[in-house]
Parts: structure tokens; C-alpha cells; sequence
């Protein structure tokens, strides 16, 4: 295998294969409006939803990933975003409790896929959605609030996994969860570990940012109206919504592989990348 040598100043990027739980498409449509994203009056294609997911699924599969799946429930359109599912560390899988009545049984429903996969669950007191608002970088939990998630729910992230959690709050409504505003590009942490929509934060939480993560991407617009931000990454290769293509520059500039997918119709469900991938940290 011959190595290519990196240009002066970018940083050489490691790749760690993740393991993630992932739910397929096979009842998604858009019947019911619960955020900005969200038109129940225009169609929906489920068989495109299902043929642009398996490009994501098979992305995963070559990045030599481990990908679980949880089998979808027929009435719950919106099973296929697993990050909202629940929030899986140190071996604990802390349980989802959906703000809205809609999307309610998906809860229980992975908590019983991580009971039979030999995860200790902790059953949700305080409404949560999940991975969409708790993202782990470095030793610390950045947990989102303002819309979804309860701010009590960042004490029960705290008690279960003796973790520092940071409190960000979320100002615009088209970005509601964590994961639509904010990437973790290198789960290792640094000043360059995360990538970031500065307006979709409050002041404070704007600030906290700056301050932790003063070298982190901000992204135009442009490609946050894509969800470019709600992408995964393994450490070096990145996979983002493809017409994310500012994003896109700017994680070629930092040493970041991108990796463009087309998940257009899930996004007509307020849904990117991320969205579609909860991970499994045993």
C-alpha cells in the first residue's frame, strides 16, 4: 500500500472503525409535522428513502464498519433517524423519551434492541432524543437543549456516566437537535475536533464553543440548510450530505476525508447522516 505524504500544515487524520446501530426506511414517509423540515402535504417516496439509505449503509460497510441493525416498526415513520434512539457509553445505554407523542414507542422499542444486545440500559426519566443531542468529545458529553431535550435530562447524562456534560442551547428551530448544528470530527478532542453553526447557538453557549474549540469549522448557510453538519466521522474519513460542498473544502483543507451521500428524501423528514447513525461505544 504506498502512503501519499500530506502538503505542509495539514494535520495527518486517523481512522478508528466504528460500530453503530442503524434502522432502515421501510415505513418512512412524512405523515405528521413536528419541525421546521417537515411538510406532510407533499409526497414522499419510500423506495428512494430506502435506495439513498443503502448507499449510506454500504458507505459504512466500506469504511469497515460494524453496522447493527434494529428492525423497523411499521407506524413509525421516523425509526429510521436511530440517533435519536438512545444514548450508548461505557457499556450503558441510557434510554430515549421523545418529545412528541408521534414518535413516543420508538423509545421502548430500542431500548429492547439494547437489552437483547447485552447492553445495560438505564430507563429515561427526563425527556431525552438522544445521540441527536449528546455527542461525546474527547471525555466530555456536549448535551443540547432548548428544543427536544430537557436540560434535567444533561443531570441523569451526568449521574450515569460520571462524565463532565456541557449544556448548549439551541436558538433556531430548524436546528433542534445537537447533531443538526454541531459534527464531531474527531471524537479524540482538540481544538480542531468539531465543526460548528455559530447562530444556531445561544450566546453563552456560543461562547463555551469559542472557547473550547477555537480552531473548529463554521460552516456557511448554505450547507447547514443541507444538514451538512449532521455527519459522521470516523477520525479521518467523513461522511456528509453531498451538497454540503463549502463543508466539504474545509474538511479537505483540515486532512479530513469527505465522503458525499445523497439523503435528500430523508431530509424532507428533518433527517440527515447523523440522524441515521447511532453509536455503540461498549
Amino acid at each position: 500500500m504506498t502512503l501519499t505524504q500530506p502538503a505542509a500544515g495539514i494535520p495527518v487524520r486517523t481512522a478508528t472503525a466504528r460500530t453503530v446501530l442503524m434502522c432502515r426506511p421501510e415505513h418512512f414517509t412524512v405523515s405528521y409535522r413536528i419541525n421546521p423540515w417537515m411538510h406532510p402535504e407533499a409526497p414522499t417516496d419510500t423506495s428512494l428513502a430506502l435506495r439513498q439509505w443503502e448507499v449510506l449503509y454500504r458507505t459504512y460497510l466500506d469504511l469497515g464498519f460494524d453496522v447493527h441493525l434494529v428492525d423497523p416498526i411499521a407506524g413509525l415513520p421516523d425509526m429510521v433517524y436511530a440517533a435519536n434512539g438512545g444514548y450508548v457509553l461505557d457499556g450503558v445505554a441510557y434510554g430515549a423519551r421523545f418529545q412528541f407523542d408521534e414518535r413516543g414507542p420508538e423509545g421502548p422499542a430500542y431500548m429492547d434492541w439494547f437489552r437483547a444486545d447485552g447492553f445495560e440500559v438505564r430507563e429515561p426519566v427526563s425527556t431525552n432524543e438522544g445521540e441527536g443531542d449528546f455527542l461525546l468529545v474527547g471525555e466530555t458529553i456536549y448535551a443540547g437543549t432548548g428544543f427536544r431535550s430537557d436540560a434535567a435530562s444533561h443531570d441523569e447524562l451526568r449521574r450515569i456516566y460520571g462524565r463532565e456534560v456541557v449544556t448548549l442551547k439551541l436558538v433556531d428551530p430548524s436546528f433542534y437537535h445537537l447533531d443538526t448544528a454541531f459534527a464531531v470530527l474527531d471524537s479524540r478532542g482538540g481544538p480542531d475536533s468539531v465543526a460548528y453553526l455559530p447562530k444556531a447557538f445561544d450566546d453563552a453557549s456560543r461562547a463555551i464553543l469559542e472557547e473550547r474549540f477555537p480552531q473548529a469549522i463554521h460552516v456557511n448557510d448554505e450547507d447547514a440548510a443541507v444538514l451538512g453538519l449532521n455527519s459522521f466521522s470516523d477520525g479521518r474519513n467523513v461522511v456528509i450530505a453531498a451538497r454540503a460542498v463549502d463543508f466539504e473544502r474545509q474538511l479537505r483543507e483540515r486532512g479530513f476525508t469527505p465522503i458525499g451521500v445523497d439523503l435528500s428524501e430523508l431530509l424532507l423528514g428533518g433527517g440527515g447522516v447523523k440522524c441515521c447513525t447511532l453509536e455503540l461505544r461498549r
